[in-house]
């Protein structure tokens, strides 16, 4: 999903569509948040959920510069709270996936919680 928007926003697209999971949605939550997309929808399409998200777009120039993948399944990377640091010096977040649902990484900070480091984005 995010390589996804990614490549969206660098081809000029206003908009993507992916399919629905309640993880892709609360990651969508905290981009939103984070002001990285600009809002997402919950839709059916031919019977299925899909979640169609709106991207950030300047002049044609995307709001995502670029993402990087920190947590896979081949092998899981786990920050404590105390470990979290800025991204690209503030520029950029820290998506976690913690106990209390996923957050960016300065809420994961701000409320002392830890866990599973999904991605960051700047």
């Amino acid at each position: 999903m995010i390589i996804a928007m990614k490549n969206a926003g660098n081809a000029g697209h206003e908009s993507l569509t992916v399919p629905y999971s309640k993880l892709k949605e609360s990651i969508a939550n905290v981009l939103k948040k984070e002001d990285f997309i600009k809002n997402f929808k919950e839709k059916s399409e031919k019977g299925r959920k899909v979640l169609n998200i709106e991207l950030f777009l300047e002049n044609r120039i995307p709001k995502i510069k670029g993402v990087k993948r920190i947590s896979k399944p081949s092998k899981r990377i786990y920050r404590k709270a105390s470990k979290i640091r800025p991204v690209k010096s503030g520029y950029g977040a820290l998506i976690i996936s913690t106990p209390a649902g996923v957050m960016s990484g300065r809420d994961a900070r701000k409320a002392k919680l830890g866990g599973e480091a999904l991605f960051s984005i700047w």
